[in-house]
């Protein structure tokens, strides 16, 4: 079918075709109800196959993956569509018992897939405007990173990393990868148990109730289901990257600060790891049921009305990955054992000069080259930075396949300095990107960001194409974090946000180059899962994020 451009109104707005509901005026859209169901949007434009399209047609199952998507139709024929009309297959609508199909949503603007957030650390974002007014470097800062890290309780996580998830909704982030390291009470022993060994053995008993469809012992897990619940409770995709954090730096022990991140040695993170996996995948199955435990506990105190159960491992709300923390923080030998993990591996690469230096001196070689010689460079592997890189490291990340996640407002913020990406990208990596600390929460500012690095480091223009940097956005993110999402394609998630091509910031621009001249605030409308989520800023459940994070500086006892 050709392309065709929305009818418009006398005001040259795209009208609302007939038969259509517009999200933004309506006070409870189909899809902001409690029941998980299929939806239906219209597009007048979106982000298909690497350029903005006219008239795009989006329909999910009760998943909330994409079932259909159509470019090129019209107002006409999306007035003139009914529930009888053929399906795919040749087969008509639902029979007459079957609950009616949700309603088109009328989607204006320009649609993009939801940005996949590929490294996010959620506390960091409680430092926003509190560190910049005594100069110093990113170790100065990471002592006042330690305080807040200090503060947290699972009660207290649940409630920041809710105002967290939330503003990166609202930002155009749909999915994230948590770099997820503090796991355990300040004194480092594990939640649930007073005794460490024990601790472990008790993790273990709790997974296996959970398999069993029992509510697992209150404490276990405790900080990770912390995450978990704020992600259902926002409605954003997550994939906890279960951090293992082993040594203060090379050959050094934690720190007192760092206790509650470590796991002892390898054989406690596997362990640890091991029974997560079971918790979270017996703690999803019950979410498919009642929403409670067999015994009747609500599973980890999260109200399942509050977010559809979604179909299947690959659509799955809440998914579990794992992570390096560096070759500081994990001995070489231990990182050849993440082989064993299946999923995707993370880790922070070579961010500070005094990283490099570091392993060099201990192992006569970069991090780039213990990473090779454990084995683990390859697809699934996603070094987070990559900042400061020999010639060689470009080669070697290039030709493993690894996707690279360069996350420039904060190595701004941190005077990391600017990374070599498009070198990597010629080399072969793939890019995705990540707000890290969350100095901003804004897909688009990241987005532009990865450029103005290009630009600052080449004394260059235009060094990414526009397509680029929507991929590194979208479908980089999904790849380094092996999620059905990032492009609007049948058999991926129906996520995505919707911005206003007529703003002052995006008035006159061309339609593919909206991306290099929009803000988070151009940002008018969020799906996850084919349900609006946010709505002019505003999460459809939770209200006013503003609010949400002075519940989260009240739970840290810090001001505002």
């Amino acid at each position: 079918m050709t392309s065709a451009r929305p009818a418009t109104s006398a005001t040259g707005e795209a009208a609302v075709p007939a038969g259509v509901s517009d999200p933004a005026g309506d006070s409870d859209p189909a899809g902001d109800s409690v029941a998980a169901g299929a939806a239906n949007f219209w597009c007048e434009r979106a982000w298909v196959d690497g350029a903005v399209r006219d008239g795009v047609l989006l329909r999910t199952d009760e998943a909330g993956v994409l079932s259909e998507v159509r470019v090129g139709v019209t107002a006409a024929e999306v007035a003139a569509e009914s529930p009888d009309r053929a399906a795919p297959d040749g087969r008509t609508g639902a029979p007459a018992a079957a609950a009616a199909p949700a309603p088109l949503q009328h989607l204006s603007g320009i649609a993009f897939p939801g940005g996949v957030n590929a490294h996010s650390h959620a506390f960091h974002r409680m430092l926003r405007g509190r560190t910049h007014a005594d100069g110093g470097t990113f170790w100065t800062w990471r002592e006042v990173m330690y305080d807040v890290a200090r503060r947290l309780t699972p009660e207290s996580y649940r409630v920041v990393a809710r105002a967290v998830f939330a503003e990166m909704l609202a930002g155009g982030w749909t999915s994230v990868g948590e770099f997820h390291y503090v796991h355990h009470a300040p004194d480092g022993e594990p939640y649930g148990h007073a005794d460490g060994i024990a601790g472990e053995a008790e993790a273990d008993r709790a997974a296996d109730t959970a398999e069993a469809g029992v509510a697992p012992p209150a404490g276990a897990h405790a900080m990770e289901l912390a995450l978990a619940a704020a992600a259902e409770d926002v409605g954003i995709r997550l994939r906890l990257l279960d951090t293992c954090y082993l040594t203060g730096t090379i050959g050094e022990e934690l720190s007192e600060e760092q206790a509650r991140f470590g796991d002892g040695d390898i054989e406690g993170y596997l362990r640890r790891h091991a029974a997560l996996a079971r918790m979270l995948a017996a703690r999803s199955s019950s979410a498919r049921g009642t929403g409670c435990w067999s015994d009747g506990r609500a599973t980890a105190g999260v109200p399942r009305t509050s977010t559809p159960s979604l179909a299947g491992e690959g659509a799955r709300l809440v998914t579990l990955g794992a992570a390096i923390h560096s070759v500081r923080a994990v001995p070489a030998a231990d990182i050849a054992r993440f082989h064993e993990l299946d999923g995707p591996v993370h880790i922070h690469l070579s961010e500070q000069p005094a990283e490099n230096e570091t392993c060099l001196a201990a192992h006569g070689r970069t991090p780039t080259g213990v990473l090779e010689g454990a084995g683990v460079l390859g697809p699934a592997l996603s070094p987070v930075h990559a900042t400061h890189l020999t010639d060689e490291d470009i080669a070697a990340l290039g030709a493993a396949g690894t996707t690279i996640v360069m996350c420039p407002t904060t190595e701004a913020d941190l005077a990391d300095g600017i990374g070599p990406a498009l070198d990597l990208a010629h080399a072969g990596a793939t890019i995705a990107l990540g707000s890290d600390q969350h100095v901003v929460l804004d897909a688009l500012r990241e987005l532009q960001g990865l450029e103005a690095g290009a630009r600052l480091r080449s004394g260059q223009r235009g060094r990414f194409a526009p397509a680029q940097l929507v991929d590194a956005m979208t479908t980089g993110g999904a790849r380094s974090l092996d999620l059905p999402a990032g492009s609007f394609e049948v058999g991926r998630v129906c996520d995505l946000f919707a911005v206003d091509p007529a703003s002052p910031r995006t008035c006159g621009s061309v339609a593919e180059q909206v991306v290099l001249a929009g803000t988070a605030a151009d940002v008018h409308t969020v799906v996850t899962a084919g349900r609006v989520r946010v709505r002019d800023g505003r999460h459809t459940t939770l209200g006013g994020i503003g609010a949400l994070y002075r519940d989260a500086y009240a739970a840290l006892g810090l001001d505002t």
